[in-house]
């Protein structure tokens, strides 16, 4: 183990993913487990929202409050077996090394006529309010390249608004559009991986918050990287149990399943508070 520094990783998971790790790391707060105290704090689509709000000190209580609540300002979409087809024709339709695996489904995303840009980085502004980039910590939030496949990581010293880089995290191909930062346009950070776990390497402790095992074309599993971590680190992977699955529903977009995926991972969390605290504060 290098030191002792604090590492939060939160992956990409939709809307349900959201409210499950609000309801996740509320239930960890109340049992005595800050996830707030990272010295570095990674964040990849549905993850992105999260960790923007937690390294801004928001209440998870309060965040928690707001997946309870009706939905409201969401745009509807739909995450399903035609999305899963077409990632899958970019993925099989040339040379299978990853940059250009990821190039090709960036110009899925590119070719996909979606929302306006403008109105879904507004929807993503409204999840933050005020949050800015944080001075006492990093915070870390993944993207890709829609025209190169190349990886990206936003942070304060980027001179990108920070919902602007968590709009662009969030921007899964073909669902939603493709987000400007300066020259070029971002998607999803998940299309690299769907929680960009390797990126707390050299952390001694890391804690690994996952909605979703897979990854869009075949990107790296959560799972895998923190296995790979778990070599030189104490490491603690969570992810949704089956009470948290049947709530999350089929599609990850749908804010009707918010409420009963906040309530899962609050029940979820007295299930791991031990495994996580050995890991966090121990």
């Amino acid at each position: 183990m290098s030191d002792d520094r604090r590492a939060l990783v939160l992956g990409g998971g939709g809307l349900t993913g959201i409210a499950w790790m609000y309801g996740l790391v509320s239930g960890l707060l109340a049992d005595g487990v800050d996830l707030r105290d990272a010295d570095l704090v990674v964040g990849t689509s549905a993850g992105s929202v999260v960790g923007t709000n937690l390294a801004a000190g928001r209440d998870p209580a309060q965040l928690y409050g707001t997946q309870l609540a009706p939905p409201a300002g969401e745009i509807a979409a739909t995450m399903g077996l035609r999305l899963a087809l077409r990632v899958g024709a970019a993925v099989v339709r040339g040379p299978r090394d990853a940059r250009r695996v990821r190039a090709r489904i960036g110009r899925m995303a590119l070719d996909t006529e979606t929302v306006p840009e403008a109105e879904r980085v507004g929807v993503i502004r409204s999840r933050l309010g005020d949050a800015r980039w944080p001075a006492d910590r990093d915070l870390w939030v993944t993207a890709v390249d829609a025209h190169t496949g190349d990886f990206r990581v936003l942070t304060r010293d980027d001179g990108v608004d920070v919902a602007t880089a968590v709009a662009a995290s969030c921007a899964v191909p073909g669902v939603w559009p493709p987000v400007t930062v300066g020259p070029t346009r971002l998607v999803d950070g998940g299309v690299r991986s769907m929680a960009n776990a390797d990126l707390a390497a050299g952390y001694g402790r890391v804690v690994v918050l996952a909605p979703l095992s897979g990854g869009l074309g075949g990107a790296a599993s959560p799972r895998v990287q923190a296995e790979a971590l778990g070599a030189l680190a104490r490491v603690a992977l969570v992810e949704p149990d089956r009470r948290a699955r049947r709530a999350f529903g089929r599609n990850p977009l749908d804010p009707a399943h918010r409420a009963a995926s906040a309530r899962a991972g609050r029940a979820q969390a007295v299930d791991v508070v031990a495994r996580v605290a050995r890991v966090w504060d121990s």
